[in-house]
């Protein structure tokens, strides 16, 4: 018998609400704002503008219930970065878009690297920090594995000022593990980077380019899938099960909302 277990976050409206002043930019990319119309509501007039019939025609006086989504990104909730996100070349070659990834490329063994006891808020992971995850796990990266990293950041809503103040990964970091042969790079955090203010701080202290975004510009050496804002990291053991990362099937988009589901073989 096989487990599921939901790695996904819930796109709820309500968190856009709690986004301070200063991240209001990142709002579609936690929620979409929904406008639901009820079956005896505005679900109600539809069915009869499109029928042409009166409420007394219809069951118990209802139409359909209906929900309209709007300011939704494509990097919106837990989501998939398509290799475009990271730039138009990757690997030398035009970048892949996610109507160009396969399925079967986005389920995929899956490690869990447990870095709360060597993460620091707004700073990047060492490579010497994923070495000792990885080695808690008890085997090695193999290629094609999905390598997700546990920062602690589930514990925080956007309510919360360390929601934004994230641990997060570098570019060397980055091709540490694509190196080690992974294919897909999760995190639950809500970025993959640093957080922007630290990136845009430390650029602007040392005129270096090097410290813009270079988690994710990586990806331009080595082909990976970047996933973010994951959740429910806890219920998964280190290693041993096989996790899928289902987009929605849009034609050569940057990214995709995604449902994340862990498969647990009891």
């Amino acid at each position: 018998m096989t487990t599921l277990v939901d790695l996904s976050r819930t796109l709820d409206p309500a968190n856009r609400e709690l986004v301070p002043e200063s991240y209001r930019a990142l709002e579609m990319v936690l929620a979409p704002k929904i406008k639901y119309l009820t079956p005896a509501g505005e679900g109600l007039q539809r069915t009869m503008d499109i029928f042409g019939c009166p409420a007394e025609h219809l069951p118990n006086g209802e139409g359909w219930g209906e929900d309209w989504l709007t300011e939704m990104n494509t990097h919106c909730g837990t989501h998939v970065d398509a290799p475009l996100h990271s730039g138009s070349l990757i690997e030398g070659k035009p970048a892949r878009t996610i109507s160009d990834i396969a399925l079967e490329e986005l389920y995929r063994p899956g490690m869990v690297l447990d870095v709360r006891e060597w993460a620091v808020p707004g700073e990047a992971l060492t490579i010497e920090t994923l070495e000792r995850a990885i080695a808690a796990t008890g085997r090695e990266v193999q290629q094609g594995d999905a390598v997700m990293l546990r920062t602690g950041q589930e514990r925080y809503t956007p309510a919360d000022p360390e929601f934004f103040n994230y641990p997060g990964m570098s570019g060397d970091g980055t091709r540490y593990l694509t190196g080690l042969g992974a294919t897909v790079l999760g995190t639950d955090a809500m970025a993959w980077d640093r957080p922007f203010p630290v990136m845009k701080a430390a650029y602007e202290a040392t005129g270096d380019p090097k410290e813009l975004w270079d988690g994710h510009f990586a990806i331009a050496d080595k082909e990976a899938f970047i996933i973010q804002q994951l959740d429910n990291l806890a219920a998964l053991p280190l290693t041993g099960f096989h996790v899928g990362f289902f987009p929605l099937k849009l034609p050569k988009t940057s990214a995709s909302p995604c449902r994340v589901v862990a498969f647990l073989d009891n």
